[in-house]
């Protein structure tokens, strides 16, 4: 019976120790916290003010009006982080019913997108949600090619699904700092199907520090279907002392090969905190370009429309933009938006602020950059 006894405490302590390490009980255990902010209700609105550029029809708002799953029963405590994360794993439209004020829900793991569950994915918070990383967790995950979350084509870098789309909501307080495999993409990290993100805050978010090829103190993306572009429209970044993002490369966003079209947005406060590059120059950690937005890969667009890249900072290139194509092809366009006051860097080839390839094709009108 003593024998009995032990083995069946091992199996119990053994199920509990599973138990807890699958739900939102579970704090990651890494040193690599940081501070979350005390009211990130109160935060910059989504968007540049004033700015009203229009958006193609691909970028506008999802319906929500019929959704898969109302996350809540009309008060804050029913909004919990288990419920968001079983809604995001089914996939579908999921809005938020947590009562007439702002929410911060507390996120202990990343809520995952399962590649078959629903080609389509909405989260709208409403305007009044904010889902937050608590300075300890990376918040959304999605990868076409990871096999933990099921492969559904032969090609996984190149298919159309699953859409992800997040509008009406704020992102604060992740951090990627302790993943390994998938690093960079302190709130949101992609790869493959289309991404974008309308109506959104993203606020304190941390990726690693350093590194020649990591970034995106708020949002990673690689490889969306067919090239077609990543959309940014009314977004914020930032936006204020103490809310902006953190990444060894793109403060605010980073990607490889991908294309972005950013409408309406603004970004202000962030910092690409590597140093040395990509390559790396010697005796450096490497890192520090792209203090907003850091593009690289072949051939790719950056869309900048009516929107505001302000004071944000860099220790190597590229205090605003970063973006090398390395086959030479990509350009970009600028239109009706500002570029200024941004901190730092070299490699100013033909615009301050953006370093690029000499013979990058750059289109400005209507634009101050200086």
């Amino acid at each position: 019976m003593k024998i009995k006894c032990i083995e069946y405490f091992t199996v119990l302590s053994i199920f509990v120790f599973l138990l807890l390490n699958n739900s939102c009980t579970k704090e990651d255990q890494f040193s690599g916290f940081h501070t979350p902010l005390a009211h990130p209700e109160d935060g910059p609105p989504a968007g540049n003010p004033g700015a009203d550029y229009p958006a193609p029809e691909e970028a506008l708002p999802e319906n929500v009006s019929q959704p898969d799953h109302i996350i809540g029963n009309g008060t804050p405590e029913s909004c919990t982080c288990e419920a968001f994360i079983n809604a995001v794993s089914s996939g579908g439209k999921i809005v938020f019913n947590c009562g007439s004020d702002p929410v911060v829900i507390v996120m202990k793991r990343p809520a995952k997108v399962f590649n078959d569950a629903n080609p389509d994915i909405v989260i709208d918070g409403g305007n009044k949600v904010i889902l937050s990383g608590n300075g300890r967790t990376r918040i959304l995950y999605m990868n076409t090619c990871d096999k933990n979350q099921h492969w559904t084509t032969s090609h996984c870098q190149n298919q159309d699904h699953p859409r992800l789309t997040v509008q009406n909501i704020t992102f604060a307080d992740g951090n990627s700092t302790a993943e390994k495999e998938y690093d960079g993409g302190g709130a949101i990290w992609v790869r493959g199907g289309r991404f974008k993100a309308i109506n959104c805050c993203f606020y304190n978010n941390v990726c690693a520090s350093v590194g020649p090829d990591v970034g995106g103190g708020a949002i990673r993306v690689f490889s969306q279907y067919e090239n077609q572009p990543v959309y940014l429209v009314n977004c914020t970044f930032g936006g204020a002392e103490s809310y902006g993002n953190r990444g060894a490369n793109g403060g605010a966003i980073s990607s490889i090969g991908v294309s972005w079209t950013i409408i309406n947005c603004l970004f202000t406060h962030n910092e690409a905190t590597g140093i040395g590059g990509n390559p790396r120059q010697a005796g450096t950690p490497g890192g520090g370009s792209g203090g907003a937005i850091y593009n690289d890969g072949n051939t790719m667009t950056l869309k900048i429309l009516g929107t505001r890249i302000a004071y944000n900072k860099v220790n190597t290139h590229g205090s605003a933009i970063f973006f090398v194509t390395n086959d030479h092809t990509g350009n970009i366009r600028i239109d009706r938006s500002v570029i200024s006051n941004n901190i730092g860097g070299t490699w100013y080839p033909i615009y301050p602020q953006i370093s690029m390839h000499d013979d990058t094709q750059i289109e400005v009108t209507d634009s101050v950059i200086e």
